[in-house]
């Protein structure tokens, strides 16, 4: 996802994204271990929007505390 898009999302919505591409990396991890998952860069790509969302709610509360 853009930073963008991201952005525009409310704080529940991040937080179940966040949740829901941590189980998603869960499972990714998992097939890389049992040799299923071919595409390895998708697990840097998920990690990356989570680092992004995580990020978006911290700028929104030290935003909200101003």
């Amino acid at each position: 996802m853009k930073i963008e898009e991201i952005r525009n999302l409310s704080k529940d919505e991040l937080l179940n994204k966040v949740e829901s591409l941590k189980e998603e990396l869960m499972r990714l991890r998992f097939n890389k271990k049992s040799g299923q998952l071919t595409d390895t860069s998708v697990i840097r790509k998920t990690k990356r929007d989570i680092s992004k969302m995580l990020t978006v709610l911290t700028e929104k509360e030290t935003k909200k505390q101003q």
